[in-house]
């Protein structure tokens, strides 16, 4: 196999199309073929930093830790992150070049994007046996197809053959399935090879009689029905679609090692980025997450975090009309604990000067901790390592906020007074020994008789996540038809299905 490639689409957002293109990943790789993922355009507020000092989507680094490679700016070329439902700032090759409204966007801007875009694919397709691309949204967004750099732009430069996801957990995927077809032009059809559902609850021979329909209405066969599984919503593109207030992070399922859990709410703010950061607290047997947006909802946390937000001074603004504001600072006046991360810790500082994200000057914040933002045009990203609490820590950081630190405890790059910590790091809750002498000062300060697992490893958790991925594809996948796809791209004489869409091109 050289070169060989294949586009998963969906036929909505959310379908699964990351934790497909994950699991062929990690399939492909233990089967010997090297794989790297790829995804040309991106809209998402969790991130990533490479090791080269590029900012792509946290998907497509799970996607490369899946595939087992080090994740690169060609893998996701163009990232659009959302300041507002209007504009996104623009992300190319890992570095912002600038904010720009939807319209202007799709009506410019992306048209440009489209040559360097096709050009990181063939660059990966030069240095990989196989490249599996990720779709966006639905391929069938006819508002949009003229402009399309992400689903058959992409799969019609590239010759890629198609494979369509469909979430039938949600009802009405053979619809979906066949109105996705029916709505693109024949040339588009004619890379589209079949379907794979996704999220299955029951019996599959009772699907079986709906499949062959399917086939018989469209020519195109399904190449496989994944069960539905939980716990593998890991590295999400973002919480934009899907309201986070009132969800848990799901835990590992284990009692805790001491005598009580621990509770973290977490601050649904604006413009969440990076809300991945507590997964690692979710991973701890005994310590449950969830998202709240009210203040009563910190009454029995143990400890409260503010986390990463596009919009600092809307996350303030947010927490001051919410009454969280001034439950944060009872919490730090009673020497409870709070965790701000990247904006969050921003927001806990003494003052802001932002003539950059929000152009609302100078503006006061919470006070919690003696620190002073101001606002850059250069944004930070870097992959620092440090020390803390007598741990290393990993993380990365992603902010266009320079910190100066008045007082208090140094904490990574940030500090703490007394039962309130602050850092730009994201990740740093990944580090296992680092978490685990956190969340001991935790229970001391929240006075609970709580005790880490001596033996929680979060990357090893993560491995089991995305072999579980390779699993589901090798197990209930016709693994055989997708490497004919991957190694021979559409299959020939695919019918057309009426009535079309006008030629994209």
């Amino acid at each position: 196999m050289s070169g060989g490639g294949l586009l998963v689409a969906g036929t909505t957002s959310d379908a699964g199309k990351s934790v497909v293109t994950a699991g062929i990943c990690r399939w492909l790789v233990r089967r010997g073929v090297k794989v790297a993922p790829f995804k040309g355009q991106n809209m998402s507020l969790n991130s990533f930093v490479t090791r080269e000092g590029a900012e792509i989507g946290r998907a497509q680094a799970m996607q490369a830790q899946a595939a087992r490679v080090e994740p690169t700016a060609l893998m996701n070329p163009v990232l659009l992150k959302p300041g507002s439902d209007r504009s996104s700032q623009v992300v190319l090759m890992g570095r912002p070049v600038g904010e720009m409204s939807a319209r202007g966007y799709h009506g410019n801007r992306q048209q440009e994007l489209f040559e360097p875009v096709t050009a990181c694919l063939e660059e990966l397709r030069e240095s990989y046996d196989a490249v599996i691309c990720e779709g966006a949204g639905s391929p069938a967004e006819i508002n949009l197809r003229r402009t399309d750099i992400v689903n058959m732009g992409i799969a019609r430069a590239a010759r890629l053959p198609v494979l369509v996801v469909g979430d039938i957990d949600r009802g009405g995927v053979f619809a979906q399935f066949f109105g996705t077809t029916a709505l693109l032009d024949a040339a588009d059809q004619s890379l589209v090879a079949g379907y794979l559902v996704n999220k299955f609850r029951g019996d599959v021979t009772l699907l079986e009689p709906g499949l062959e329909m399917l086939h018989g209405l469209t020519g195109r066969r399904t190449y496989g029905v994944l069960p539905y599984a939980h716990g593998l919503g890991i590295d999400e593109e973002d919480g934009l679609r899907v309201s986070l207030r009132g969800a848990v992070r799901e835990s590992v399922v284990a009692p805790p090692v001491g005598e009580d859990v621990l509770r973290v709410a977490v601050c649904a703010v604006p413009l969440m980025s990076n809300f991945t950061d507590v997964d690692a607290l979710a991973a701890e047997p005994g310590v449950v997450v969830r998202f709240v947006d009210r203040p009563e909802e910190l009454v029995d946390a143990d400890l409260v975090v503010v986390p990463g937000t596009r919009g600092t001074v809307r996350a303030l603004a947010w927490l001051r009309e919410r009454g969280l504001a001034a439950a944060l600072a009872r919490r730090a006046a009673q020497g409870r604990p709070v965790l701000g991360i990247c904006g969050g810790f921003q927001a806990l500082g003494a003052h802001i000067e932002d003539d950059v994200e929000s152009r609302a000057g100078e503006v006061e914040g919470l006070g919690l901790l003696p620190v002073r933002v101001r606002f850059a045009r250069e944004k930070t990203l870097a992959r620092p390592v440090g020390e803390a609490l007598g741990e290393r820590v990993d993380g990365y950081e992603i902010h266009h906020g320079v910190a100066e630190v008045l007082g208090g405890e140094p904490f990574l790059d940030g500090c703490r007074v007394g039962s309130v910590w602050g850092t730009h790091w994201h990740g740093s809750l990944e580090s296992d020994g680092f978490r685990r002498a956190f969340l001991r000062q935790v229970a001391a300060q929240a006075g609970r008789r709580f005790v880490p697992a001596p033996d929680t490893s979060f990357g090893a958790l993560r491995e089991e996540q995305l072999d579980r991925l390779g699993d589901l594809i090798e197990e209930h996948a016709d693994t055989d038809g997708l490497l004919r796809l991957i190694e021979q791209g559409p299959p020939e004489g695919l019918p057309f299905v009426p009535p079309g869409a006008p030629a994209a091109r």
